[in-house]
């Protein structure tokens, strides 16, 4: 496989997962994602974010955010978070230690 093709084939791959966490799968949320697979949609953000950094593209968090939301962060929590139980928030304090750091 040539490298634009892998390449074509990855960006296809994660538009399809931008699109199954933003439209298909609304119920998941963040704090699962977290406890689990030790990312988010904010850890997703923040990597897009990132990329377009070191490509001298300017973005700020909330714009990164709409590309995974599909919407503005506080529209997505009144639409779709639920609280999270202490067991979650307990989990997520060692999954976003261990995963994401000081970084937020």
């Amino acid at each position: 496989m040539d490298d634009q093709t892998q390449l074509e084939l990855e960006a296809a791959a994660f538009r399809r997962l931008r699109q199954h966490l933003m439209q298909d799968r609304t119920d998941v949320q963040n704090i699962d994602m977290m406890n689990l697979a030790g990312f988010c949609r904010n850890c997703l953000s923040r990597w897009y974010q990132e990329a377009a950094a070191e490509k001298g593209i300017e973005m700020s968090k909330d714009a990164a955010r709409e590309t995974f939301y599909g919407m503005t962060m506080e529209d997505w929590k009144a639409n779709y978070q639920t609280d999270a139980n202490t067991g979650q928030q307990e989990a997520f304090k060692t999954a976003f230690a261990e995963n994401v750091g000081d970084k937020s």
